[in-house]
C-alpha cells in the first residue's frame, strides 16, 4: 500500500507487533505510542479506512481502539467528519501538571526502597536524552523526556500509577506541539533532568521531588503562554 499520510507509512511498519488475533486494546496502544513519540500530531484526522489498511486490521476492531482513545481524551469523534487527534486547551496543559504533581512528584519522595533497576532507567532516559540531543535530534530528545517522567512515575512500583502516566503523557506530547522551537523547548530540562536523576541516584529523594516541583513550576507557565500565544494568532 502507498498512501500520501506519513502516519499512516508509520502505522504499517507497527503492524508486525499485532496478529490476526489482535485485539483492539493493543491497536490502541500502537496508536496512543504514536501520540507519545510526537508522530500523530493533534488536528490529524484518522481516516479508518487508512488506518485499517495500514494495521491490516478490522473496521470494528479500529472503532473500538478509536472509542478507547477518545475515553482518554487522545481522539476525538466529530459528527459527519470523523476521528482526529485532539487539540488541547491551556485549561488541559494546567490540569495534566495538577496530575502531574500529584503522580511524579510523590512517586519520587516516596522512592527510598525503590528497586535499583527502576531507579537506573530513570537515569538511561536522561543519558538517550543527552544522546539525542548531541546528534542534534531533538524530536527524539522530546520523547527520552517522556521516558524520563514515566520512569519517575514508575518508582511507585505501582502498575495503576504506571498506566495513568503513559496517557497522561500521551496527552501532554499533543500539548508539546504548539513549541514551534523543539530545541529552545527541550535543550534547558536537559539539564534539570540531570540534576533530578542524579540525586536521585545519590539516594537524596527529597532534594530530587523539591527540584521536580520548582521544574513542573517553569515547565507549565512556559506551556500555558505558548498556548496563549499560539491562540491569540
Amino acid at each position: 500500500m502507498t498512501t500520501a499520510d506519513p502516519w499512516a507509512e508509520l502505522l504499517m511498519a507497527d503492524r508486525s507487533l499485532l496478529d490476526r488475533t489482535s485485539t483492539a486494546e493493543r491497536v490502541a496502544d500502537v496508536l496512543r505510542q504514536r501520540i507519545i513519540d510526537g508522530a500523530l500530531a493533534p488536528g490529524t484526522r484518522l481516516s479508518e479506512e487508512t488506518a485499517g489498511k495500514a494495521l491490516a486490521v478490522s473496521r470494528n476492531t479500529l472503532r473500538e481502539a478509536f472509542r478507547l482513545l477518545v475515553h482518554e481524551r487522545l481522539l476525538v469523534h466529530e459528527f459527519h467528519r470523523g476521528v482526529f487527534v485532539r487539540v488541547l486547551s491551556a485549561d488541559d496543559v494546567i490540569d495534566l501538571y495538577r496530575i502531574r504533581r500529584l503522580l511524579e512528584t510523590s512517586a519520587v519522595r516516596r522512592a527510598g526502597t525503590a528497586a535499583t533497576e527502576l531507579v537506573a532507567t530513570v537515569d538511561r532516559a536522561v543519558t538517550d536524552g543527552e544522546r539525542a540531543a548531541e546528534d542534534e535530534r531533538w524530536s527524539d530528545v522530546g520523547t527520552a523526556n517522556m521516558r524520563f517522567h514515566e520512569a519517575l512515575a514508575a518508582l511507585a512500583a505501582s502498575p495503576r500509577v504506571n498506566e495513568t502516566m503513559r496517557q497522561l503523557l500521551a496527552e501532554l506530547r499533543l500539548a508539546f506541539h504548539v513549541m514551534s522551537r523543539p530545541q529552545e523547548f527541550h535543550q534547558p530540562y536537559l539539564t534539570l533532568n540531570r540534576a533530578i536523576a542524579d540525586l536521585i541516584t545519590g539516594g537524596s529523594m527529597e532534594a530530587a521531588a523539591d527540584r521536580l516541583d520548582e521544574y513542573f513550576d517553569e515547565a507549565e507557565t512556559q506551556l500555558v503562554e505558548a498556548y496563549k500565544s499560539y491562540n491569540s494568532h
